[in-house]
């Protein structure tokens, strides 16, 4: 079992970084989504189950840091 970790600070987000990805589809400053799962897949799917304003294909773009545990779970989620 793995725990996925993804943050995203939107603090300095302009016009300009349009094709920024984008965690979630609310206006956040910060978003954090911690889980854990088997692979990076089965983390997404719990969190779009949680919360569907999650952006799977955003999600895809950005790389989780990844770390090894032993049961599955949402660990901690939070839109800023």
């Amino acid at each position: 079992m793995k725990i996925f970790m993804w943050v995203h600070d939107r603090t300095f987000h302009s016009w300009s970084m349009m094709n920024e990805p984008s965690l979630h589809e609310a206006m956040y400053s910060r978003a954090a989504a911690i889980v854990a799962a088997e692979t990076e897949e089965a983390a997404i799917e719990l969190l779009l189950q949680k919360d569907n304003g999650w952006r799977k294909e955003d999600l895809k773009r950005f790389r989780p840091k990844i770390m090894e545990i032993t049961e599955a779970a949402i660990i901690y989620n939070h839109i800023q």
